[in-house]
């Protein structure tokens, strides 16, 4: 039987199940309530600005940096945009650049990964050698020097963070692969003459979706924080793109002039956010973590 006829052997039973998944989080109760504070904070940022509209374009000087009131509930920010409408529309471009900088990021370092741990060996420890050496750079250094040389916009920015952090997904799936190929319906995959593309993308990588799908919740998480921090040393994205890093380095500067709608309202965004993916990770983790079989 040639390899292309191969049939797909998946008896590992570590196969990634939403529904396995979806029910240890709603019986998780931290992760139900990171789940729920998730869809709380997409709600806000992508639904709100349909019932909540404000002019998040033209600047209005004469309504600047007024105190929260009926016509503001939270306020005015310095150039006299709405503190809430500008919070949403933050968030949407805040979280679209953690989605696509985690996936992109993500998908580097499954294949990098996988192809580690497949080929084994001197293959594989030069490629994890390449890995080490690379975290051993600060992250956060070679982002400012690219945010600071090039123009940042919403896909540079994602495609900037995730070509930076794959690393360790790259590890974890490495790892993963590495206890997946010796099981016995790789070793079966294998007599069946199956090739090497076959057992990465049929059997190892479908197999290690538990693992990747923590990875990647985990990822978003730490995109946001890279977008958060970029903007608050003044690197991330400049007007009219609104972000949440943005708007709590402009805040923070009159924070002691009593103007703490500036700050605590986006603070408080960047901390749930935050919090919710990563106790839906740690619920996840849980839910799709590895099980001896």
């Amino acid at each position: 039987m040639t390899s292309t006829h191969a049939p797909a052997l998946t008896g590992s039973g570590k196969r990634f199940g939403v529904q396995r998944a979806l029910r240890t989080v709603r019986h998780h109760p931290l992760g139900l309530a990171g789940g729920l504070l998730l869809v709380l904070v997409v709600a806000f940022c992508l639904l709100g600005p349909l019932f909540y509209r404000t002019d998040q374009t033209d600047v209005d000087l004469v309504n600047a940096a007024l105190p929260p009131s009926a016509a503001h509930p939270l306020g005015t920010d310095l150039k006299g945009f709405d503190v809430l409408g500008r919070l949403m529309a933050g968030g949407r471009v805040s979280l679209q650049i953690g989605l696509l900088s985690a996936v992109f990021a993500t998908v580097i370092g499954t294949v990098y990964g996988a192809v580690a741990g497949l080929a084994g060996g001197v293959v594989d420890g030069f490629l994890m050698r390449v890995v080490d050496t690379l975290l051993s750079i600060p992250f956060l250094f070679f982002v400012l020097i690219l945010s600071a040389r090039f123009h940042a916009n919403a896909v540079s920015l994602s495609l900037v963070i995730g070509a930076f952090s794959w690393l360790v997904s790259a590890r974890l799936v490495r790892g993963e692969v590495l206890t997946l190929r010796v099981r016995e319906f790789v070793l079966a995959a294998r007599v069946m003459g199956s090739s090497r593309r076959r057992l990465l993308f049929t059997h190892l990588v479908p197999n290690a979706l538990s693992v990747i799908v923590v990875v990647i919740t985990f990822q978003v998480a730490d995109a946001i924080l890279v977008v958060a921090a970029l903007g608050f040393l003044g690197f991330g994205l400049t007007y009219p793109t609104a972000d949440w890093g943005s708007q709590l380095a402009d805040g923070a500067t009159y924070l002691s002039a009593g103007y703490w709608w500036l700050v605590y309202p986006v603070g408080l965004c960047i901390v749930l956010t935050v919090l919710g993916l990563n106790l839906l990770a740690d619920a996840l983790r849980d839910a799709l973590g590895r099980r001896a079989d």
